[in-house]
């Protein structure tokens, strides 16, 4: 664990694991989308300390594995140590050139002033966490839980917003029905956190099944946080070929980087990516989540 002067200023960072380049060269404008910046921190410290040793992960290495791995686009989600201080992230999207766009976080007393700058400058959804902390039980300091969606719905809406939830598996359709009542779309991190033990007969994954054939989610195909069996990951090949067979056009792949709490287990960038195709041996299939529904929903320029 890293000690710290000034929790919210660390000075001993963990450096973040660069990729290596996939064996596979991606599709023009092929996006990651779901990554993380942290620091420089003598320009962006933490809102609130954090629970794990914090990457030194700022937006110039950033956009370096960006290029390593071959992606033209990528989609930056805040962490929670930031909270609602979305500076680094507003700064990356800036540094991005129009490559990056941005998932924030923000409360509910958001000015119309604040949500707008964010637009103008990427900001194509807000995170919402309803994923208890695993050394708590308790949210992770500086999330921000769904009940403030729901008091920004209407504001979310006028601005062509999604929802974006870490949540439990089980949760997944009670989050869905709550946000559709509102009006707002969802897209879910990590595969939708369900447990791969209890198999792909499990009425909680063939809920999320149900859901995506229906076009009522979105998915994010990011495997490490599932998975126990790195670096192949192969409980999640049954997952993840049934997901794309429901709906790939409701599908994003997403690295995760830079893997915080992970420590040795942390995976290379263009080994996920190389995993990414040898599941997924269909062209046409790989376009269309690597480019085709990033720039959707994300609305990137051509």
């Amino acid at each position: 664990m890293s000690n710290f002067t000034d929790p919210l200023r660390p000075l001993d960072v963990v450096p973040a694991k660069m990729a290596h380049s996939p064996r596979n060269r991606l599709p023009d404008n092929a996006c990651d989308a779901h990554s993380h910046v942290f620091g420089p921190y003598q320009d962006f410290p933490f809102t609130t300390a954090s629970s794990y040793p914090p990457p030194l992960a700022p937006c110039a290495t950033y956009l370096t594995m960006l290029d390593t791995i071959g992606a033209k686009r990528g989609v930056l989600v805040q962490p929670a140590p930031y909270g609602i201080n979305n500076e680094a992230l507003v700064a990356a999207l800036q540094a991005g050139g129009g490559r990056i766009r941005g998932v924030a976080v923000t409360q509910r007393d958001a000015t119309d002033e604040a949500l707008q700058h964010l637009d103008s400058n990427g900001v194509r959804a807000l995170r919402f966490n309803e994923m208890p902390s695993p050394q708590t039980g308790k949210p992770f300091a500086g999330s921000v839980g769904l009940d403030v969606a729901l008091s920004l719905a209407s504001r979310m809406k006028a601005l062509v917003w999604h929802a974006q939830v870490w949540a439990r598996c089980s949760d997944v359709p009670a989050i869905t029905e709550t946000l559709e009542c509102e009006g707002l779309s969802v897209v879910f991190e990590h595969m939708t956190c369900f447990d791969p033990s209890l198999g792909t007969g499990h009425r909680d994954f063939q809920n999320v099944l149900a859901l995506l054939r229906e076009g009522r989610i979105g998915v994010k195909l990011a495997l490490c946080r599932v998975s126990k069996q790195a670096p192949g990951y192969k409980d999640l090949r049954p997952f993840h070929d049934l997901m794309i067979e429901a709906n790939a056009r409701q599908l994003v792949w997403g690295s995760d980087w830079p893997f915080v709490r992970m420590g040795d287990a942390a995976p290379d960038v263009g080994d996920l990516l190389d995993t990414f195709y040898e599941w997924v041996d269909d062209a046409s299939l790989r376009n269309t989540i690597l480019v085709d529904n990033p720039a959707r929903l994300y609305r990137f320029e051509d």
